[in-house]
């Protein structure tokens, strides 16, 4: 017994002493390293992740490289190892399936700090860092649903994980806040980015008479599909606006800027730590709607932008009950907010979206 309470006494101060490795070891220079799984000139992204890793390049203490399109799996694990045996300091992982790669590298290297998107795994060394997307998802289903006359939107989506799921789910949210009659049609693309692909599946949409697009998808091919029929769309990741000038409401948009400075200015100042999971939102500027295309009326405005105060005030979580999922059945019932765990792992669609989860 007592050996193996002195087994489990020494495991958790191993744990303890790897999680202050950094305490204390101020730094003249930060070199860090960023892993994109798109090219980054693509509007999408990795052009969003972009523009973080830009706004932090701009210090003159901080030195940042980058690999562009990286494949999830072997490849993404080489690309952090090399980063990792290069001496940065810091080596960022920007796509979900980078999480067992960087955490299997960041063992081999407890002196290098590691930060990983959108996933759920840490070590002592490596924390994970997401937004709050489905507060942007919210507003821009309100825009949506009052611009709508068919009533019927289109989602073109990449693949059915519960950050997507939830994407729809609170835009459907969104949509019929304002508009109870509209639905939201969703189309799985299973893949990151595929233009032509996406492209498609937007037409699609369209040919299901749905008038306004959007999409959690990485290039702007739904928004051209959108504009080369006359119709509405949404945008993601970043401000397509110039993609689809005619077509273009507003985007659910991405800015990292402030995750990227937080960490880089922890790690100069010798206060960095790993095992953290940061979900910043709207109140913190991690997510945003990007500009409103000209076609959106000013009442329309107006209303966004009071659902948008009130989420930054904390007054709006969004997912609070009565919420019936797409078969009529109360799943969150009334005067309850889902916690976070219960929006992580959301695998279920609300009342309003037409399509399934696999």
């Amino acid at each position: 017994m007592r050996k193996v309470l002195l087994m489990a006494i020494v495991a958790a101060m191993s744990v303890m002493l790897a999680s202050v490795a950094f305490a204390g070891t101020k730094k003249d220079k930060v070199k860090v390293g960023f892993v994109y799984i798109t090219p980054v000139g693509d509007e999408g992204y990795s052009y969003a992740q972009d523009q973080g890793r830009q706004a932090i390049d701009k210090f003159d203490w901080v030195e940042t490289s980058y690999v562009e399109a990286v494949a999830e799996g072997p490849d993404s694990e080489r690309v952090v190892l090399n980063f990792a045996r290069k001496g940065y300091d810091m080596v960022i992982g920007t796509s979900f399936g980078y999480m067992d790669p960087m955490v299997k590298v960041s063992k081999k290297f407890p002196k290098t700090a590691f930060l990983h998107c959108s996933g759920f795994k840490t070590t002592p060394n490596m924390s994970n860092y997401f937004g709050r997307m489905y507060q942007a998802r919210y507003l821009t289903g309100m825009v949506a649903g009052m611009m709508t006359k068919s009533n019927v939107i289109g989602y073109v989506a990449a693949f059915p994980i519960p950050e997507v799921i939830r994407g729809i789910n609170a835009f459907t949210l969104g949509v019929r806040s304002v508009n109870p009659e509209a639905t939201v049609r969703v189309v799985w693309t299973k893949t990151w980015y595929d233009p032509a692909l996406e492209k498609d599946a937007a037409i699609s949409l369209l040919d299901m008479k749905a008038d306004v697009i959007t999409q959690h998808q990485d290039s702007p091919g739904p928004q051209e599909a959108a504009q080369e029929r006359g119709k509405y769309s949404i945008g993601y990741n970043s401000d397509m606006s110039k993609m689809a000038p005619k077509a273009h409401l507003t985007a659910a948009v991405w800015h990292w800027a402030p995750i990227f400075e937080n960490a880089v200015k922890q790690f100069r100042d010798g206060v960095w730590q790993g095992n953290e999971s940061l979900w910043w939102g709207m109140d913190q500027d991690v997510v945003r709607i990007a500009p409103y295309g000209p076609m959106v009326p000013q009442n329309v405005k107006d209303k966004v932008e009071a659902a948008k105060k009130e989420i930054i005030e904390g007054n709006n979580a969004i997912f609070v009950g009565p919420i019936k999922d797409q078969n009529g059945k109360v799943v969150v019932p009334a005067g309850k907010s889902m916690t976070d765990p219960e929006m992580l792992g959301m695998m279920w669609f609300v009342e309003g979206v037409i399509g399934n989860t696999k």
